[in-house]
């Protein structure tokens, strides 16, 4: 799904697929963005919609994986390999990737849950705390 997802997003620049419209984003869609991410074993490049927030000059995205008790293979990428690009609607940024410290995540979690309540379930529903990865930009 997520790869015909990628595919419409891209082919309209975000005017479809560029908000997520399921679960608690049913009441209040979420924009979603397509972030590109090396494998860390195999080189490839990989695509994958995420929804998001903007937090100053910085993107903020979550690990969440639906609250799996596994990180998502993205989030694993990304500590590997931290610069990126990411495509928002028909924009295209270069960033680098670092997981948001304590003090951060405390701050962020909050916006985070009233961007997409969903967020609080998957908390509840996995024993792993979830990641809030902040995407800067490259040139900062």
């Amino acid at each position: 799904m997520a790869k015909c997802q990628v595919w419409v997003y891209r082919r309209t620049r975000g005017r479809i697929g560029g908000k997520w419209r399921v679960g608690a984003g049913l009441r209040k869609p979420v924009p979603t963005l397509l972030l590109e991410h090396r494998g860390r074993r195999s080189g490839q490049t990989f695509t994958t919609p995420l929804l998001y927030i903007i937090d100053g000059l910085n993107i903020v995205v979550v690990a969440s994986q639906g609250g799996l008790p596994k990180h998502p293979q993205w989030y694993h990428n990304l500590l590997a390999t931290p610069d990126t690009r990411v495509q928002i609607r028909a924009e295209h940024k270069l960033v680098r990737a670092r997981i948001a410290d304590p003090q951060e995540r405390a701050r962020l979690w909050p916006l985070l849950v009233d961007a997409y309540a969903d967020f609080d379930n998957y908390q509840s529903w996995t024993e792993r705390e979830i990641p809030v990865v902040i995407l800067q930009p490259a040139d900062a």
